[in-house]
């Protein structure tokens, strides 16, 4: 599960990085949609619906409070975007930083939680066929 995860979440960073081309606030955009993405939906993120996982929360689905925390460590480097020309670079950076540290810790947990999952007290598993968008 660890790889759908993965590819879940270049699907929803894509989706913000299209988002960041909006002029002026694009950083913006893209940065709350990586922060809120996994209450969007009653699975998660709309990478995750792809890809047929869900995020859940003592059994019930995620509201945004926990989506804030399960994601601020990739949303937060979202703010070196306005840097004109090298903000890109940067931010990308930190992503991949913090992506190698949560895949380090999905992989080393017993039930594959990683630190936004451990501090938002959530967890992703294969959802339901036909539990689709909210």
């Amino acid at each position: 599960m660890i790889v759908r995860r993965t590819f879940a979440f270049f699907i929803d960073l894509g989706l913000a990085y299209l988002l960041m081309l909006i002029p002026f606030l694009g950083w913006l955009f893209g940065g709350f949609f990586i922060l809120l993405r996994d209450g969007l939906t009653k699975q998660g993120s709309p990478g995750k619906n792809i890809l047929n996982l869900k995020v859940t929360s003592m059994g019930s689905r995620t509201i945004y409070e926990e989506s804030v925390r399960r994601n601020i460590i990739f949303a937060a480097p979202f703010i070196f975007s306005m840097i004109p020309t090298f903000g890109s670079f940067i931010t990308l950076a930190l992503i991949f930083i913090a992506g190698v540290i949560e895949i380090l810790a999905i992989s080393s947990d017993p039930q594959g939680l990683r630190y936004g999952d451990r501090w938002a007290h959530t967890e992703v598993s294969e959802a339901q066929q036909g539990s689709g968008l909210r």
